[in-house]
Parts: structure tokens; C-alpha cells; sequence
């Protein structure tokens, strides 16, 4: 791949990015806002914006989002929901876990909202494991470098057949010096090797990892 195909490939990036940044509403500018001015840093909106789609193409019913604060991605799985469904968030940020209640509460108090929203500050390592087998569409990983591999440890127990669990930042740049990217390519290299998964890469945002439940 040459220079001028990388060129064209950022920009492509960057009108894809612009793009979805254009479509987020009122409540995800002043989310992103707010979350940024609290250092919660937020992710890409593309990557946000492909979440809700997937949200919705499968018919989500009932979602973990485990990340560090990731306010925009959280309530777009909201949105993707379709105002019915739970959200289970998982967050290890104390900060981030306040901000999604608060958010939360403004939406249902502003339109027809019947989500169910479980909201916990802890690790997935410590709270994924109690959750019911088989009863979850979609798995959201974004975060510290920790969150991943406990993620996919408990994704084949927690899904149901067809469900997929994303990961976010799969370039690791989004956290750096904190070994993300040397957690990013052994993550990956486990879930292509796991046979019980069906998986792709794409480059969408910062990476996102896709893998299917067989």
C-alpha cells in the first residue's frame, strides 16, 4: 500500500468521522461535551454510531457495555435500543458510572423510555461472572487495557447463539502507555483462535473487533 492510498484512506476516515459527529443530537454533543470536560475522554462518534446500528440490526434486547467512562457509546446503545430493553453498564470509573445514571434520568424524564438501566462501578473481572447464562445479545467492550480479556473470558457463557460481543480501540491509541496495544494483539489472536466465534476487523474509528457467537 503506497503513500497516496494511505492519504485517501485518512481522509475517508476523517469525512466518516466529521459525518457521524454531524448526525449526533443535542444530548450526545452536550454528553460528549460534559464527559470530556470531566476527563472522560470520548471515542470515535463513527465507532459510536455503528454500535446503535448494530444495536438495532440485531434486535438487541439486553446489552453489557463494559468500559472507563464511555458516556457517548452508552447512549447510543440507548438509542439503539429503541426506547424498550436493558442496558447493563459496567464501568470500573466511578466518575463515568454518575455521568450514565445522571444521562439516563434526563432522557426518561424527557421522552417515552421504557429501558431498564443496571449501572454498577466495579470490574467485569468481579461482576460479569454472577450475570445469567445465554441471555444477552450484545457485549460493548471500550476502555482501560483490563476490561478486554476478562470481556471475551465470559462472552461465550453470556450470549445467546447470534450474539456478538465489539471491541472498541483495537489500535490501542486511545490509551497509550498503558500496554494497550500489546493486550490488543493477544486479544485478537484469542478470539480468531477460539472456535466458538465467527470474528472480523475493522478499521471503524480507533478498530473495532467484531465476533460472533456460533
Amino acid at each position: 500500500m503506497n503513500k497516496t492510498t494511505y492519504t485517501n484512506m485518512a481522509k475517508v476516515w476523517e469525512m466518516a468521522e466529521t459525518h457521524a459527529l454531524s448526525l449526533e443530537n443535542d444530548v450526545l454533543r452536550k454528553a460528549r461535551s460534559d464527559a470530556e470536560k470531566a476527563k472522560l475522554p470520548q471515542g470515535s462518534a463513527a465507532q459510536a454510531n455503528l454500535l446503535r446500528f448494530i444495536t438495532r440490526t440485531l434486535n438487541a434486547t439486553s446489552i453489557i457495555s463494559v468500559g472507563t467512562g464511555s458516556i457517548v457509546e452508552a447512549l447510543q446503545l440507548v438509542e439503539g435500543l429503541g426506547g424498550a430493553g436493558q442496558l447493563t453498564a459496567v464501568d470500573s470509573s466511578a466518575r463515568g458510572i454518575t455521568m450514565i445514571r445522571s444521562l439516563f434520568a434526563d432522557i426518561s424524564d424527557s421522552v417515552e423510555n421504557r429501558t431498564t438501566l443496571r449501572a454498577v462501578n466495579t470490574s467485569p473481572t468481579v461482576f460479569l461472572p454472577r450475570l445469567n447464562a445465554g441471555t444477552y445479545d450484545l457485549i460493548v467492550v471500550s476502555g482501560v487495557a483490563s476490561n478486554y480479556a476478562p470481556s471475551f473470558t465470559e462472552a461465550a457463557n453470556l450470549l445467546k447463539v447470534g450474539g456478538r460481543i465489539v471491541f472498541t480501540d483495537m489500535s490501542g491509541l486511545a490509551y497509550p502507555g498503558d500496554g494497550k496495544p500489546d493486550a490488543m494483539r493477544a486479544l485478537l489472536a484469542t478470539v480468531e483462535d477460539d472456535k466458538r466465534f465467527e470474528q472480523a476487523l475493522t478499521p471503524t474509528g480507533t478498530g473495532m473487533l467484531v465476533a460472533v457467537k456460533r
